[in-house]
Parts: structure tokens; C-alpha cells; sequence
């Protein structure tokens, strides 16, 4: 099916359903410039027009490869760029955080690593409780009114720091985060389902999530155990918090519901986070042509209700 296209939340800016992101990929498990190239045009070609990126992921490698990648191929305007700050890129006292100084210092990094002169969404990597939310919030609408950034949002805020944001900016008349980027998946959906989604909703922002197969689990690529070379086995942090028994036994029940609507469980998984209608993009990686092209299966894909009460019959409720 062709690749929809959602608003970002009430706001103008339209992404893909599907987009593809860096984290653990670029730089990381793929240094091949071509592999990335081959990767990207898949997405682009598929509809993909939203990819996503941080300045710590690779060390900033991962923003050099994927905008070789992208603006070597690609005219910038049929593209939304994104990155983010928080994380530390450096050992000095202000490498790191939302400070006006860190944040400054660190777009210009992206940018140059990236190639581009504004980047179409900016994120704070995550909620900095030391930065007064009056200089977090200063900081980025200054950076939309010069162009820098077309539109800046929050990633793994909770939710009243989120409306805290929201409120100061419309009171002070500023611009406002116009995205959430939380993690959200069959096996993590609590924390967005009762707390994020009422708020993003509520003040019109839109949500991107990342791992929405649940760092590969939903794949059913560890219904055996771990393979060699995959995911889990390089990161083992990430196979403590989804490889249980439990879930295992889920993900292998939840094949034969995909098997049914003739979809493999990546596309079910993608599908099933996207039935949210406040949600305006899941995130997927790859490092191998062929999954993502698994994943764009999933583009256009409506789960009818009966298959949507077997999934909670099958996951309960998901902690998260």
C-alpha cells in the first residue's frame, strides 16, 4: 500500500507513517557508506520522507553517514531532517544539557555534520531539571524565529514537564514543543497510553516513537533465543528488558494473528502503534535492506477490530 502521510499533531508539517531513524545503525552496526545509501534510497523510494538522528549517536558519525546518504541523493526540500541535544558530546562542565550554551553549540555541530542550514525538527534528547524550563523554552522558540529549526519538540519528557513547556510558551508568546518522541510498543505502552497521549493530544502536539518493535522483540527473531550478531547479543541491556518468557510466549502468539491478516509481526507491530490517531510516526531502524522493506509493508495498513481485541487478548497489559 502506498505510504500515508499525518500532520504533525496540529501543526502543518506532514511526515511519513514510517520513518527511519539512526539510533543503534549508522556509524554503529553500519559503517558502509553504500549499505546506508542502499538503505536510504529504499526508504525514499518507499515514501519515507521523515529520518531521524541525534548528536550522540555514533559519536556524531551517524549524522555525517546518513546526510551523505540522504543530500547526496535527495532534494533537501522533499526531506524532514531531525536531531537532538542533551547527551554529553564533550567532558567540559557545559557539554552537555539544555543550557542556551550547550544547545547553540550543539546544533551548530549538527548542522555542519549534517550539511544542511535548519534542521525540520529539534528535540531535547530529554527533560533537564537543572536548565529553568523559561531558558529551555527561550532557547528553542529563539532558534525557530532565526530558521534554524522549523519546529522543535521533547523526547522522553514526562508529561507535566511537557504541558509546562506548552504553557509558558503560549503565555509568554513563544513557540511551543510541536512533538513528543517517547518509546512505545506492544511490550511498553502504559506510560504513553495513560499519561503522554491524553496531554499531546490535549495541547495539539503530534508523537514520533521510537522502538516500536520493542528493540526487535516483536520481530519473532528471538522466539529461539539470541542469535548471533543481532541486536541483543551487542546490547545485552536491551535483551534484560524484553527478552522474558513472558514475552516471548506473546510474540509467538501474536504470529498467528498476523499470519491471518497476511502480514509478517513487524508489520503488525508497526500497524498496531499506528492505529493511534494522536500518533504521527513510528520510527523504525535498519541495517539490512530487506527489513526495511518488511517494516514499509506496514504503510497503509488498518488492523480491523477483531484483530485488535486477540492483540490485547494475547499482550494483557504491556508494563511501560
Amino acid at each position: 500500500m502506498p505510504m500515508r502521510y499525518r500532520k504533525l499533531g496540529q501543526w502543518g508539517l506532514k511526515v511519513s507513517e514510517i520513518s527511519l531513524g539512526a539510533w543503534v545503525t549508522y556509524g554503529d552496526a553500519v559503517n558502509d557508506l553504500e549499505r546506508i545509501k542502499q538503505i536510504t534510497r529504499i526508504a525514499y523510494e518507499g515514501g519515507i520522507n521523515f529520518f531521524d538522528n541525534a548528536d550522540v549517536y555514533a559519536k556524531g558519525l551517524a549524522e555525517e553517514l546518513m546526510s551523505k546518504a540522504l543530500l547526496e541523493q535527495f532534494p533537501r526540500h522533499e526531506l524532514v531532517l531531525s536531531s537532538k541535544v542533551y547527551w554529553p558530546t564533550s567532558e567540559d562542565a557545559n557539554g552537555r544539557g539544555l543550557s542556551r550554551k550547550h544547545v547553540r553549540e550543539s546544533l551548530e555541530r549538527s548542522l555542519k555534520r549534517m550539511g544542511t542550514d535548519y534542521l525540520d525538527l529539534y528535540f531535547c534528547h530529554r527533560y533537564d531539571p537543572e536548565v529553568p524550563m523559561e531558558e529551555i523554552v527561550t532557547t528553542m522558540s529563539n532558534l525557530v524565529e532565526r530558521g534554524l529549526v522549523l519546529y522543535w519538540g521533547t523526547s522522553e519528557w514526562p508529561a507535566a514537564r511537557i504541558v509546562e513547556a506548552v504553557q509558558f510558551a503560549r503565555a509568554n508568546g513563544l513557540h511551543p514543543p510541536a512533538v513528543e518522541q517517547p518509546q512505545y510498543s506492544m511490550l511498553y505502552r502504559e506510560r504513553v497510553e495513560q499519561e503522554i497521549l491524553p496531554e499531546t493530544e490535549r495541547f495539539g502536539l503530534g508523537m514520533v516513537v521510537w522502538s516500536p518493535l520493542a528493540m526487535g522483540m516483536l520481530t519473532g527473531r528471538y522466539d529461539k533465543g539470541v542469535p548471533k550478531d543481532s541486536r541483543f547479543e551487542r546490547y545485552p541491556q536491551f535483551g534484560n528488558r524484553f527478552l522474558t518468557d513472558e514475552n516471548v510466549k506473546k510474540v509467538k502468539a501474536l504470529k498467528k494473528v498476523a499470519a491471518d491478516l497476511g502480514l509478517t509481526r513487524t508489520q503488525l507491530a508497526l500497524a498496531w502503534v499506528l492505529r493511534q490517531k494522536g500518533l504521527s510516526s513510528a520510527i523504525t531502524g535498519a541495517t539490512k535492506p530487506e527489513q526495511l522493506k518488511e517494516s514499509l509493508g506496514a504503510a497503509g495498513v488498518d488492523l480491523p477490530q477483531e484483530a485488535l481485541e486477540r492483540i490485547e487478548q494475547i499482550l494483557g497489559r504491556a508494563r511501560g
